[in-house]
């Protein structure tokens, strides 16, 4: 009752990032009501350059994870 402990506030934590990722690997999208969205970001390949030689080197295509903030909690920041 009241506030949780920290090991079941951890847990609960634990199981929201759980289910994050477990969309993410299936490119779907998760979606925090007034907090914002997590999605899967495709980008291309591209032609990349080592800052230490110089060397062109080729950046193969793959994904990365995004996240939009809501505008509730944009508008709580400001």
């Amino acid at each position: 009752e009241g506030v949780p402990s920290k090991k079941v506030a951890g847990e609960t934590v634990e199981g929201v990032f759980a289910a994050i990722k477990d969309c993410l690997l299936k490119d779907d999208s998760f979606t925090f009501q007034g907090f914002g969205t997590f999605k899967v970001q495709p980008y291309a390949a591209r032609t990349g350059v080592n800052p230490r030689t110089g060397e062109k080197v080729q950046i193969a295509a793959g994904k990365k994870p995004k996240f939009t903030a809501s505008k509730g909690l944009k508008d709580a920041i400001r």
